[in-house]
């Protein structure tokens, strides 16, 4: 069978993936989900002129010259208007929000007068007419479009929500991923592993990978290498609608592989196996009706970098994320070989120099050294059959972080 193409996976993978349905949820719990619907503003803000500054609300015909002494009549603090109006050599004592006196056209910010008496002010410093004040519907009015479909509701488009006066929002329903490790020969962290044994870390990291492109993630834990027990968790994840099944492990060939099997005998219709890719290669996807299948290598490295190539996108489409893949150009601190017909993906620091990024190889690149994986920023990628590249030579990184 010949080995597919990254960019023929990658297509295949993301065909047809389409946002799942929408459900709303209270403000708070909006945080980095992305917005199914066009956000309108509910009301005006702000909702009356209001004083940008704390001073004194006044007529600029009266501060035109100054010194000026004006009389305090009373107060607006933040919240409650004063009730009456500002007359000839008159002042209201305002504070920042406060909503404008009617008769008062300026605020003199308290910095520029002193105080005469117990209901007096000077104004010590010339005002332009209508300084410092908020006019009414200055960030948005009523019925404005806010938010379009599709955004990420960060920290300022909460806030935004929140000061339009919605309580609840209408946001992307997030994908579930349900994961599952296979192999005899894993323990979980934390547990005493047999003298054959390895702890298992690949889901804890798929895991971190999915639920930073804003998926929920179901662990269904650790299938001994059988059919019936892999079998088992498999209908677990398909009675959970999970969106997308992530097998570890089990996807190669060998005589207790056992996931190409396992899905295609629950029904799996395999759009490939085998990548042209390193490391990777042994990548498999399906479909299950609407449920999306991925078979991730056990080597952890490889799960990880087929988590960042293959997952992230699906997901990040899945559940109406932009995704833009961080590709750079940088130069080689090394020289690297020539490739073969699989497309590299080696681990690297890319660091910034006065000539631009440049991008050091590690020596060894074992697809289970995970110390490695964790002390690298980004991966250099190499298409098939790259020629020898030396040190200095223009090379493509994808940043990890």
């Amino acid at each position: 069978m010949a080995l597919l193409p990254v960019a023929d996976a990658l297509r295949l993978l993301l065909d047809g993936a389409a946002p799942g349905e929408a459900e709303t949820v209270p403000l708070p719990e909006a945080a980095e989900r992305v917005l199914a619907e066009p956000l309108e503003a509910l009301r005006t803000q702000p909702p009356f002129d209001a004083s940008a500054m704390d001073g004194y609300a006044v007529r600029a015909a009266d501060v035109a010259d100054v010194p000026v002494q004006l009389e305090i009549i009373g107060a607006a603090p933040a919240g409650r208007r004063f009730p009456g109006e500002v007359g000839p050599g008159q002042a209201v004592r305002i504070f920042t929000g406060a909503p404008m006196p009617k008769g008062a056209d300026t605020i003199v910010i308290q910095e520029d007068t002193s105080s005469v008496g117990e209901r007096g002010v000077e104004v010590t410093e010339t005002v332009v007419a209508g300084r410092h004040i908020r006019r009414k519907g200055l960030d948005f009015t009523e019925g404005d479009l806010l938010l379009e479909a599709g955004r990420v509701l960060d920290a300022a488009a909460l806030s935004l929500a929140a000061s339009a006066n919605h309580a609840t929002l209408r946001v992307v329903k997030r994908p579930l991923v349900a994961i599952i490790a296979t192999g005899d020969e894993l323990a979980p962290p934390g547990s005493e592993p047999g003298p054959d044994q390895i702890i298992a870390s690949n889901a804890l990291g798929v895991a971190a990978i999915a639920q930073s492109a804003g998926a929920r993630v179901l662990d269904l834990g650790i299938a001994p290498d059988r059919k019936e027990a892999i079998s088992a968790l498999v209908r677990r994840a398909l009675d959970a609608r999970a969106d997308v099944i992530v097998t570890l492990g089990g996807a190669s060939v060998g005589e207790h592989d056992f996931i190409h099997d396992v899905l295609t005998g629950e029904g799996v219709v395999l759009d490939f196996w085998k990548i042209a890719m390193r490391p990777g290669k042994p990548l498999m996807f399906g479909r299950l009706g609407e449920t999306r299948c991925l078979g991730l290598p056990g080597n952890p490295v490889a799960g990880l970098v087929c988590s960042h190539l293959f997952l992230r996108p699906l997901l990040a489409q899945l559940g109406g994320r932009p995704h833009q893949p961080d590709l750079r150009r940088a130069s080689l601190a090394a020289a690297l070989p020539a490739n073969d017909l699989r497309q590299d993906y080696i681990r690297a620091v890319v660091e910034a120099t006065p000539d631009g990024l440049q991008a050091t190889p590690f020596g060894i690149q074992d697809s289970s050294m995970l110390k490695v994986f964790a002390d690298a920023n980004a991966l250099i990628v190499r298409e098939p059959f790259a020629t020898a590249a030396d040190a200095g030579a223009p090379c493509d990184v994808l940043m990890l972080r």
